[in-house]
Formats: C-alpha cells, sequence, structure tokens
C-alpha cells in the first residue's frame, strides 16, 4: 500500500517489477507489455509510468507531451508486431470496460497481412 493508504494498481506493480510481464517496450516515462488476455493476435498494452492519470482525457489534459509519447510507442510496437494496421484503443470509465484507472492503451492487431480484426476484438478489453 502506498504512502496515501491507496493500492497501486496491478500496472503500478507491474513497473515496481513486483509482477512479472512479458515487457516489450520501455522508456523512461512508458511500458508496454503483452496483455494477459489478449484480444487479437497482437494484444499489447501501453501505459504511463506514472499512476496519477486514469484515464486518457486526463493524461491528454494535464500532460498532452506524455500522452504523445505514449502513441510513438504503441506505433513502434505496431510497426515491430503488426502488419502496419491496428486498433489503438482506450477505455474510460467503467461502462466503457475500464478495469485499471491507470491510464492505458491497447494495441490490437494481426501479425500477418492475410489475418484481420474481427468485431469480437472490440470485446472487453
Amino acid at each position: 500500500m502506498s504512502s496515501s493508504g491507496v493500492q497501486p494498481s496491478i500496472f503500478s506493480r507491474i513497473i515496481a517489477r513486483e509482477i512479472p510481464a512479458t515487457i516489450v517496450a520501455e522508456t523512461e516515462h512508458i511500458i508496454a507489455f503483452l496483455d494477459i488476455a489478449p484480444k487479437a493476435p497482437v494484444h499489447v498494452v501501453v501505459t504511463t509510468k506514472d499512476p496519477q492519470y486514469h484515464n486518457v482525457v486526463e493524461l491528454a489534459a494535464g500532460n498532452p507531451s506524455l500522452l504523445a509519447e505514449l502513441v510513438a510507442v504503441a506505433d513502434q510496437i505496431a510497426a515491430e508486431r503488426t502488419n502496419g494496421q491496428f486498433r489503438l484503443v482506450f477505455n474510460t470509465g467503467t461502462a466503457a470496460g475500464q478495469t485499471v484507472f491507470h491510464v492505458h492503451a491497447h494495441v490490437l492487431g494481426s501479425s500477418t497481412p492475410t489475418d484481420s480484426l474481427g468485431e469480437d476484438s472490440l470485446g472487453a478489453l
């Protein structure tokens, strides 16, 4: 538990290396790892190391350059792991499927040019 009495998010625990994850990219401010319940052949979670932003709207308002870095890392991952076509999904709020309130994006794609993402890949992320 943090000094504020709030439990750290699962992402904060991954960043602290308290929980294992398959990390695929990392910068000073961003970390990306494979989703443990993938919804597509390529499913990577990209998040900030700063836990103060709960969703993309807060991040855009509070630190647009950090949002730009998150998107750049997501684009780099997609270039390396997909056929150049991908979805970048931010869930904002419980009703939209957000379950971890530490801003993050999902990079969803296919690993071959003949694969495509079906509508089911937009289910609960």
